[in-house]
């Protein structure tokens, strides 16, 4: 990760690092490590939204290097930086797009609620794969808002990538077969297909989901070669709730974690990379184009407790 973005990614952050730091700070009222402060400890980390299992890791460390000895903020910092960037390695994962010659494009399809950055997530990404010299497609899925088709449109002239849309309220299935028909036609590399995120009712959603998956699978038995969940992280503990939602629904391969610059909560990331097991492919720290980038467990670790 370039100086520059770990600048923009420490900025992004501040708020969940300051969050961070003082439970931290308020929790040292004793110099001295002893039972009731790593409780009081472990307390103030779950509740900054980092999980039971990393804030456990954090306090019996502490317990069993520091214990009874003088600790200060910088050193609790340092401990917990450690065991977020150990916790958050196996999520360290690009997003591999397999160069596999006829058998392109490479087919994403991208979930998660409405709301949550789906959209501009998929014009980021496109803008992300044009750069690396790829063709892309993008599929508006979404039928039931016209906003997001709008959205895509206007992605689709920035990049430079043809959009397939089809009439508002129309099948997202046969939507999705159009366009990897297209994309095939038109050899390109990557076809990225948004899709709806009425997580409200979600026996409905879940059907459509496992429609467009089956109706893909007719024209490559392959397809989707990833399905990634773009995850809010201003909603907190909710994100979990969505993750599991999701992964029920359509077998999530990996994460793409946005807004991490408009929240105090950006700890999440850690309890659901932990809970789910999931790759972490991306984070997204700003609005602008370049503000989506690939996820770094040691960058993002320090990051978030405020270290340099």
């Amino acid at each position: 990760m370039s100086n520059g973005f770990f600048a923009r990614l420490k900025s992004g952050l501040a708020r969940s690092s300051r969050n961070l730091t003082e439970s931290i700070a308020g929790v040292l009222s004793k110099r001295k490590l002893d039972e009731a402060t790593l409780e009081t400890l472990e307390e103030a980390l779950i509740a900054a939204d980092l999980g039971t299992r990393l804030a456990a890791q954090v306090a019996d460390r502490l317990r069993k290097e520091r214990f009874g000895k003088e600790a200060t903020e910088a050193d609790i910092r340092a401990v917990l930086a450690d065991e977020i960037a150990r916790t958050l390695a196996a999520a360290e994962a690009p997003l591999a797009i397999d160069e596999r010659g006829a058998a392109r494009p490479f087919v994403a399809l991208v979930v998660g609620v409405n709301g949550g950055g789906k959209t501009t997530t998929i014009g980021k990404l496109a803008k992300r794969f044009k750069d690396e010299g790829r063709s892309v497609v993008l599929a508006a899925g979404d039928t039931f808002r016209a906003a997001a088709s709008e959205q895509l449109a206007i992605w689709g002239e920035r990049t430079g990538a043809r959009v397939i849309a089809g009439a508002p309220g129309g099948d997202a299935a046969g939507l999705a077969f159009d366009a990897l028909a297209a994309a095939k036609k038109d050899k390109a590399d990557v076809l990225l297909i948004d899709t709806a995120g009425r997580l409200h009712n979600k026996a409905t959603l879940m059907a459509e989901l496992e429609k467009i998956v089956r109706v893909l699978k007719k024209a490559d038995p392959a397809a989707p070669h990833a399905v990634l969940l773009v995850l809010d992280a201003t909603i907190g503990q909710n994100a979990q709730v969505q993750a599991q939602a999701f992964r029920d629904m359509v077998g999530v391969t990996g994460l793409v974690m946005t807004k991490l610059d408009g929240t105090a909560k950006g700890g999440v990331l850690v309890a659901i990379a932990e809970a789910f097991k999931l790759p972490v492919h991306f984070i997204g720290i700003g609005e602008g184009v370049d503000d989506l980038r690939p996820f770094v467990a040691k960058d993002f670790a320090r990051s978030l407790v405020g270290l340099d």
